[in-house]
């Protein structure tokens, strides 16, 4: 049998308005920083499945929703529900780091 696992979390995060562009790039970032974190941890081989999903959601504040499916062969010993947490954790540190950059950019443009 096999372990699989996921894992979801949302972020509230109030900025300025963010261009299409800008949000498919924080899209980006997070997704690249959750699979560069389990294959850094796992080898591919290792990996029988694994899914990122993103949302972005512009209301009041920007919302962001990672989901995260992965599945390894019962074999591999790993807490499943632990690397995908470090690496959510990550990607949304990733996208925080993003975001000040963009918002320090807004400020000396202004």
């Amino acid at each position: 049998m096999d372990e699989g696992s996921s894992g979801r979390r949302v972020i509230h995060i109030g900025l300025p308005e963010l261009s299409e562009e800008q949000l498919m790039e924080i899209g980006e970032i997070a997704q690249e920083t959750v699979i560069k974190h389990v294959f850094d941890t796992l080898n591919r081989s290792d990996v029988k499945d694994i899914e990122v999903t993103m949302r972005l959601n512009r209301d009041e504040t920007l919302d962001l929703e990672i989901e995260v499916y992965l599945e390894v062969p019962v074999f591999v010993r790993v807490d499943v529900d632990g690397l995908i947490e470090e690496a959510v954790e990550r990607a949304y540190e990733a996208v925080e780091r993003k975001l000040r950059e963009i918002a320090n950019e807004g400020k000396t443009e202004a």
